[in-house]
Order: structure tokens, then sequence, then C-alpha cells
């Protein structure tokens, strides 16, 4: 199973957004989603504070102007 990690904040219309991607690509794709609320973490904030949402996909890093579906799998896919 792939591990993917979902940097994101409470009340973000955009973190939700990237989550029902998620669940779509759970139907063709074996991973996990590690959600990590940039709040609990100074480091985490000071990166992403402006960026959020922020995946990371193996080598992969998408901020919220390049998170969609089809760049998701695309990043899944090269993880095989």
């Amino acid at each position: 199973m792939q591990h993917v990690i979902l940097y994101k904040k409470e009340n973000c219309p955009l973190c939700d957004d990237a989550e029902a991607l998620f669940d779509l690509l759970k139907h063709d794709y074996s991973f996990e989603v590690e959600e990590r609320d940039i709040h609990s973490n100074d480091d985490w904030l000071e990166a992403y504070q402006i960026s959020i949402p922020v995946v990371h996909i193996g080598e992969t890093e998408l901020d919220a102007s390049e998170i969609t579906y089809e760049k998701l799998e695309q990043a899944l896919k090269e993880l095989k």
C-alpha cells in the first residue's frame, strides 16, 4: 500500500476537495492518506500556510494550485 501525506487545516474547502479526490481514487489505487494539520507543527505551518492543501506522493509534491484528479492519479501511477 502506498503512503500519501496531505497537509491541511480545519475549515479549508480546498482541503475538503482534495480529500474528495482521494476518495474517488481509492477505488482504483491502493494507498493510505496521512492527514497532517499544519497548525500542529510550526515547521509545517511555516512551509505550507499559504499553499495548502499540499500533497506528497513519493517524490511528487503538489500544492493547492496543482491538485487535480489527473495529477494525483499520475503521481499514484508513478509509485507502482
